[in-house]
């Protein structure tokens, strides 16, 4: 059996900025500090290593309790936010989730911490496609992610799981990058902010512009083989 492991924002939805505006709203309430992430680039990067990033542009020490305040903040702030008219699933996420269900492992491996993720997908009602995976609450490091979603995996299902056997769908460099100090198969979506070349360059397996073509992404993952679309 192949283990699917999705990433969230820019892959499977956009959440119409509530993220962003979350962290800004939680830095606010918290530090006082309006708009503290502007010029922080946050794709790819798993939410405690971006608080960390907002907090040195501030100067302020990430050992002083600011890290847990700041989350605790964000996920209040995230139940709001994600109700907005913007937010909207990327094309043939769900048709594709219907398809593989049952037939493949499917897991999430995302810089979400679980909190954030689990607000994110109720939203699309997705939450109960992805019964596990690692996150940004695991280890902030999103390199080390993949051994986590693995034995969250065999944990549920009494299944074990080699890293060859494991697929990472996702729409950043930083998607591509976490699979392969373990040869898992890559597959990049250029539905975020990443073209499709960029993905191609930072070594993804196979490469769509988005999963509306179910059939191509299919035979991908059937076939394990390098596509390009």
């Amino acid at each position: 059996m192949k283990l699917l492991l999705f990433d969230i924002d820019g892959t499977i939805m956009d959440s119409g900025g509530a993220g962003t505006r979350s962290l800004d709203l939680a830095f606010e309430h918290v530090l006082s500090i309006p708009h503290a992430f502007e010029g922080i680039s946050m794709a790819g990067k798993t939410d405690i290593q971006i608080i960390r990033e907002g907090l040195e542009k501030h100067n302020i020490p990430s050992s002083n309790g600011a890290v847990p305040a700041v989350l605790e903040a964000y996920v209040r702030f995230l139940s709001t936010e994600i109700n907005n008219q913007r937010k909207h699933l990327k094309p043939g996420i769900r048709e594709v989730l219907e398809i593989v269900k049952g037939q493949y492992g499917l897991g999430l491996l995302t810089g979400n911490i679980e909190k954030g993720a689990r607000i994110k997908l109720a939203q699309f009602s997705l939450n109960e496609y992805f019964p596990s995976g690692a996150f940004g609450s695991d280890d902030e490091d999103r390199n080390m992610l993949l051994p986590i979603a693995i034995e969250r995996f065999r944990e549920l299902e009494n299944r074990h799981i080699d890293f060859s056997d494991c697929v990472i769908i996702g729409d950043t460099p930083r998607d591509v990058q976490c699979a392969k100090p373990y040869g898992a198969f890559t597959i990049g979506t250029a539905t975020g902010p990443y073209p499709a070349d960029a993905l191609i360059k930072a070594g993804a397996d196979a490469v769509f512009q988005d999963l509306s073509d179910t059939a191509a992404f299919l035979s991908a993952l059937e076939n394990s083989v390098r596509y390009s679309f």
